[in-house]
């Protein structure tokens, strides 16, 4: 897989989500599919996803991991379980001193994570993590707002060909523009050891604070 796009149409309950697609439509060298999910008969996502196998080319990286220290010196941070529930089968670790909720002058969050029941990084897990850490307008917040993402875009790159094991990675989202009651949020994922199997690019909607 090399790209995987989202499209949230309802909030997903607790309980079964069936999805059915398209068998892949092959061209030279990609092939795409299309997808649905259902929830008691309503639509709650759409989406697609592009394939296409790895050849040899140009290596290139501009987007290195950050210099930050390592997740052994970092302290654990628990995430409130009824603004991120799905935090409650990670290890959050923040990387610098941008956290949720602490008012900051940027709208950025750096943390490494790790799932609490070791598995492996694969595409799906990967996916995972570039959507795990809170809305990146919450580093310059002091309370919360619902912030539900609409969209979801993943890019995978071959250092996921390659495999990345298992244990920690590091994972930053940042949101270069807001307005209009939209945000776009960008996720990067880094393996421990440098390499980017993945970024991720998100259209979130901004909502009006709780009452």
């Amino acid at each position: 897989m090399r790209t995987l796009t989202t499209h949230f149409l309802a909030p997903a309950a607790a309980g079964p989500l069936l999805v059915s697609g398209t068998a892949p439509v092959s061209g030279r060298r990609t092939a795409a599919c299309v997808f649905s999910g259902h929830q008691d008969g309503l639509p709650a996502v759409v989406g697609s996803a592009l394939f296409g196998s790895g050849r040899s080319g140009t290596s290139y990286d501009g987007q290195p991991a950050p210099d930050v220290p390592g997740p052994q010196d970092c302290r654990a941070v628990r995430l409130p379980g009824h603004l991120a529930p799905f935090a409650r089968q990670v290890e959050i670790r923040p990387a610098t001193s941008d956290l949720p909720l602490a008012g900051g002058d940027r709208a950025e969050l750096p943390g490494w994570i790790r799932f609490a029941d070791g598995r492996a990084l694969d595409a799906g897990a990967v996916v995972t993590l570039t959507d795990v850490l809170p809305p990146a307008l919450y580093a310059v917040r002091r309370s919360p707002r619902p912030v539900p993402s609409a969209e979801l875009t993943v890019h995978f790159t071959d250092a996921l060909d390659e495999g990345v094991g298992d244990g920690w990675t590091l994972v930053r989202i940042r949101t270069d523009r807001a307005g209009a009651g939209w945000a776009v949020d960008d996720s990067a994922v880094w393996a421990a050891d440098g390499r980017l199997p993945a970024l991720g690019r998100q259209s979130r909607v901004v909502r009006g604070e709780r009452p």
